[in-house]
């Protein structure tokens, strides 16, 4: 009986223990965004956990602008995107900061500028970019014409 009792006890002490891991989990605070993509008809809203990373949040709003089909295209990769506060003035939120930590809940998503590189293909559509209409009218009346 003795025994019986004392395992009953153990039982009761770890689903005491897990309903306050439950309940801590239910403490965490969840809230509703609204991010406006740039180029896009309108916002998306999800629910994200205060603790959750930024990246985290790019990238649960760029799946979700997929999987709804919104147009333009803009890919998968979280690196190549940043997320602002919509209140004017504010610098882009780093990506492993905490998204509950701005205080905000509308966002602003919006694709990185990309800089393109120089590379041999390139370099020779610019030089032959002078080769236009100017150049055959200059070889075909033998005389110039002065560009702006």
């Amino acid at each position: 009986m003795m025994k019986r009792n004392s395992l009953n006890e153990r039982i009761m002490g770890q689903m005491n223990k897990k309903k306050s891991g439950e309940n801590k989990n239910l403490k965490k605070s969840r809230f509703l965004i609204t991010v406006n993509v740039l180029g896009s008809a309108g916002p998306i809203r999800f629910v994200v956990n205060e603790d959750d990373l930024v990246a985290a949040v790019i990238d649960t709003a760029l799946k979700s602008y997929a999987r709804e089909g919104r147009l333009p295209v803009l890919g998968s990769d979280t690196n190549n995107f940043l997320l602002y506060p919509a209140n004017a003035g504010s610098d882009a939120l780093s990506p492993w900061e905490k998204i509950g930590s701005q205080g905000g809940r509308n966002f602003v998503l919006c694709k990185k500028a990309m800089h393109p590189q120089m590379t041999e293909g390139r370099s020779e559509m610019i030089a032959h970019k002078n080769s236009g209409w100017k150049a055959w009218l200059n070889k075909s009346f033998s005389f110039k014409i002065l560009s702006h």
